[in-house]
């Protein structure tokens, strides 16, 4: 029960039901900058939320270099892929307005890969 306990608190927050809805749109691994850039939240928020919706068994990482990619996690079970599908169907403007900054950023990607870092130029003077 504590594991879906934890799935539920996990989902207690917009920022990482944000990010989650973009991992499932994206249908590939986001890097972190890409998810900065296009929610237009500071990295250091991404990292933590990101970290919680790993912990919660939602979401994975791999590590390339210096960069570090997040994809939904393949260990699915039935209620995973409930939520997740719950997910991909929120119909807010918002959701919408983050799917299109993402694809401009994605749009950036050099060989399909993240290669630039954070391009918004008020999240960097938040990270200095």
């Amino acid at each position: 029960m504590k594991e879906y306990i934890e799935i539920f608190k996990s989902l207690s927050d917009e920022t990482r039901v944000r990010i989650l809805h973009l991992l499932i749109k994206a249908d590939s691994e986001l890097c972190c900058c890409e998810l900065t850039d296009s929610l237009e939240v500071s990295q250091y928020n991404i990292s933590r939320h990101i970290r919680i919706l790993e912990n919660a068994g939602l979401v994975e990482e791999r590590k390339e270099g210096r960069w570090v990619y997040f994809s939904i996690s393949k260990d699915k079970d039935l209620f995973k892929e409930t939520i997740l599908k719950s997910i991909s169907c929120i119909p807010q403007p918002l959701l919408a307005k983050d799917q299109a900054e993402l694809k401009k950023r994605l749009e950036i990607r050099t060989d399909g890969k993240c290669t630039l870092g954070i391009q918004k130029k008020h999240l960097l003077k938040k990270i200095k």
